[in-house]
């Protein structure tokens, strides 16, 4: 079944940075067959999208689902002060209010045109994997593609790391279910990582374990990395070398590899993250709130760096929201280095093929012969695009929106605005009925 989506401008993030308007796109079986504008070819549907505009749907590199069950907490918080105010309330996790959150979470991804969503579950107060299986489930429902990992935390309190006893893991247990989890990924929709936390909630050993485990499974690796100034301070106490050194030391440094955030990477680091090949996922709004700093994503990129974006927790950003991200990427940037740190197409990329190549996904990201037909479609004619004489731009300044389409291998998973698959209003109270059960 070919299908072809006519009256758009078309962005396609392919090699050339094409872009068409008043462009088509034609999908054959869940697959980009071609995309250009003049002539069209030939094909069983045709879908009129009504001069709106169509990029490749966003790639969110780096979140925590769950995390929406405790908006708007520790409003005045660094991380650390953050991290040890909520740990105690997300204790209480399980795999009822698990599915709650990530619909939720995965529901606001979608309306923002997200269509493959990393997320690092580190915390798993009862072992297992069921909380996995959960937000699986969510996103098998939702029609998003999703990379879940199994994470972990087992430096507690009583051994000198940050988080609670109450919410860490055996080492030994850890390792059981990360290699259990490789099984609940079909390569296509759901992907599976590995994500130890960050250097103050995971031992060395775990660290080494878990990157030796992954290279077995050929799994991707992920942690949290140079987030604030406090985590620096931490290694050198803890471990006596900083955080990149940690990280080296433990074999981190290699290209199945990608780290969040990456806000205190100094000019040295950024040489050796560009060497050994490691992934940035930039969370801009959630490093903002925390008052963590701004990660030096144009020294990044010019170092010849992956770098995607991330919403990161809705408790640590509140909105989840990936176009917000793109917006955010490119006047932090600014901020750091200038009016001309990053253009907006720059930023846009970063949501989209930067994202893919973060996750190593080589057919997803772009609109191009033979990928993955995963798109967005945005709508252009509302009061706040009035005058914009250039609609990319316009979509940036003025985002963000919601994505008036949206396709996830070429099947509808927005429709004018509204899920397609499930009741938004629905979600939003479960959600709610949940984060209840978290309140005090």
């Amino acid at each position: 079944m070919s299908t072809l989506f006519v009256n758009a401008h078309v962005v396609t993030m392919d090699d050339d940075g094409s872009e068409h308007p008043d462009g088509w796109l034609l999908v054959e079986d869940g697959f980009v067959r071609s995309a250009g504008a003049g002539s069209r070819p030939g094909a069983d549907e045709t879908v009129d999208l009504g001069g709106t505009v169509v990029t490749p749907g966003l790639i969110n590199t780096h979140h925590h689902l769950w995390q929406n069950l405790t908006r708007a907490r520790a409003q005045d918080e660094n991380l650390f002060g953050w991290l040890t105010t909520l740990y105690p309330v997300w204790a209480r996790l399980d795999a009822e209010a698990e599915y709650a959150a990530a619909r939720c979470g995965l529901a606001e991804l979608a309306l923002s045109g997200c269509t493959t969503v990393f997320d690092h579950h580190y915390l798993f107060p009862n072992g297992g994997n069921e909380l996995l299986e959960a937000e699986i489930r969510a996103a098998r429902e939702l029609g998003v593609r999703i990379v879940a990992s199994r994470g972990s935390m087992d430096l507690g309190e009583s051994d000198g790391g940050l988080p609670p006893d109450s919410v860490v893991e055996e080492r030994d247990d850890v390792l059981v279910a990360t290699e259990a989890a490789a099984a609940l990924a079909d390569g296509v929709q759901v992907q599976i990582a590995v994500a130890p936390c960050s250097p103050f909630s995971v031992t060395k050993e775990l660290m080494r374990e878990s990157a030796a485990l992954a290279r077995k499974l050929d799994l991707k690796l992920h942690t949290h990395l140079v987030e604030t100034v406090e985590e620096e301070e931490f290694a050198l106490q803890k471990f006596g070398c900083t955080p990149m050194q940690y990280v080296e030391e433990l074999g981190w440094l290699a290209e199945d590899v990608w780290c969040a955030h990456c806000v205190h990477l100094k000019p040295g680091d950024i040489s050796s993250f560009a060497t050994h090949d490691v992934g940035v996922a930039h969370c801009p709004s959630s490093n903002m709130r925390l008052g963590a700093g701004v990660a030096p994503v144009r020294d990044l990129l010019d170092a010849g760096v992956r770098v995607g974006l991330g919403v990161d927790g809705s408790a640590s950003n509140e909105r989840g929201d990936l176009f917000l991200e793109v917006k955010m990427a490119a006047y932090v940037a600014r901020a750091r280095g200038g009016p001309k740190a990053m253009t907006v197409r720059e930023a846009l990329r970063l949501g989209t093929r930067g994202g893919a190549a973060v996750l190593g996904r080589e057919d997803i990201g772009r609109l191009a012969a033979g990928k993955r037909a995963d798109f967005a479609v945005w709508r252009i004619d509302g009061l706040e695009l009035g005058g914009a004489s250039d609609p990319v731009a316009g979509l940036v300044f003025a985002g963000p929106h919601r994505v008036d389409r949206l396709y996830v291998g070429g099947e509808e998973v927005v429709r004018d605005g509204h899920l397609v698959r499930a009741d938004e209003v629905e979600i939003a109270r479960e959600q709610r009925r949940q984060a209840e059960r978290f309140a005090a």
